[in-house]
């Protein structure tokens, strides 16, 4: 899936970037908004990701552009740190599909592009995972490691599922709340060390098997493919 990203922001960019990428996606960075237009004519992506900046003409000059795809069905995600609500109305009448107001999770934001992919036909639900000798079956529930199957609970299952879909990138305990048990409660948050315990325990995480879940207290826990040898990182 190759996704055409026009944002200016660096910051912003390279968040965007490192989500797509490691859950599979191909990125091009577009540097400008005649860019935007020309690649698109050119290439045959598979989404838009579009930054609205602070400045009036280069948002006009987005929306214009928008409003002139006569025949064109790539769809658009637009994304922008000014929480305005006339502006999100503005995007999604010029022909946006959704609009994410930044700063976002990395994992929210991978969830919003695949639902997009989704509702154009694009993409369907990812139902099965493969990673580092790990094999993951969503609609069956199960998870092996080279063929030798791995009995998780539903909630393990849940947890397991949602690193490996989002590999490289922290999943804060309030996302991590959210998914499993629909709440961001002080209960859950308690929880959750004991389920991620549990899990490295039952998928025997570490540089043995190449992966390893890394706990930030400040940001929360991301799975990381590591070198057996040496124990290095492989992805930061």
């Amino acid at each position: 899936m190759n996704i055409a990203c026009y944002i200016p922001s660096d910051k912003f960019s390279g968040m965007v970037q490192v989500a797509l990428k490691g859950a599979g996606f191909q990125c091009e960075r577009l540097p400008s908004g005649i860019s935007l237009s020309r690649s698109v004519r050119r290439c045959n992506y598979d989404l838009i990701l579009i930054e609205l900046g602070a400045e009036n003409a280069a948002r006009e000059g987005i929306f214009s552009w928008m409003s002139c795809r006569f025949g064109e069905s790539t769809p658009i995600v637009m994304l922008s740190s000014i929480r305005n609500a006339d502006m999100t109305a503005t995007a999604l009448d010029a022909g946006a599909d959704d609009f994410v107001s930044m700063p976002v999770e990395p994992v929210e934001l991978l969830a919003r592009v695949n639902a997009v992919l989704r509702r154009t036909n694009r993409r369907s639900t990812r139902r099965t995972i493969e990673l580092a000798g790990f094999s993951m079956d969503r609609e069956a529930r199960t998870v092996s490691h080279h063929g030798t199957p791995i009995e998780l609970t539903p909630r393990e299952f849940t947890m397991a599922w949602l690193f490996f879909s989002t590999p490289g990138i922290y999943i804060s305990r309030e996302t991590i709340g959210n998914a499993i048990w629909g709440v961001a409660s002080d209960i859950a948050n308690r929880t959750i060390e004991q389920h991620v315990y549990k899990l490295r325990k039952k998928l025997q995480l570490g540089t043995a098997r190449g992966v390893m879940l890394r706990t930030a207290y400040s940001q929360g826990y991301r799975l990381e493919l590591c070198g057996k040898d040496d124990g290095q990182d492989l992805a930061a």
